[in-house]
């Protein structure tokens, strides 16, 4: 009996720093950001799509894609399929949460620029 609460108490222990962990490696979860950005910019968060995908944002003219920086390469195809989709610009906003983050802020806009794709572009910080 006392060994198996001991089990049961260190599998606790475990999970919550597990969680903790988890939580602990980005300061807000994307959508946090999404609702804050969005609705300041007049914009509907997590729309639906025709196809069943989800927009992070829609506004009147962009269809805009969230993602933390380490994820840039990722944003461009999202962002461009939700313009194809909804027939609005495509947008990213990138969320920097530290300074060593501006490295991803620079290869998404190199990016962009190189190859003249019609994304606009916003940096996110906490």
């Amino acid at each position: 009996m006392i060994f198996r609460l001991t089990m049961m108490v260190v599998a606790l222990a475990v999970y919550a720093s597990f969680c903790s962990a988890v939580i602990a490696a980005r300061q807000q979860p994307e959508s946090w950001y999404q609702q804050r950005w969005c609705d300041a910019q007049g914009g509907e968060t997590e729309v639906i799509l025709a196809d069943r995908t989800r927009c992070d944002c829609l506004t009147a003219s962009h269809a805009i894609e969230f993602d933390f920086g380490n994820k840039w390469a990722e944003s461009i195809g999202q962002a461009l399929y939700y313009s194809i989709q909804t027939g609005r610009r495509a947008g990213v906003v990138l969320i920097l949460e530290k300074k060593s983050d501006r490295k991803y802020w620079i290869r998404l806009n190199t990016v962009i620029q190189q190859y003249n794709l019609p994304i606009d572009t916003w940096e996110m910080n906490p």
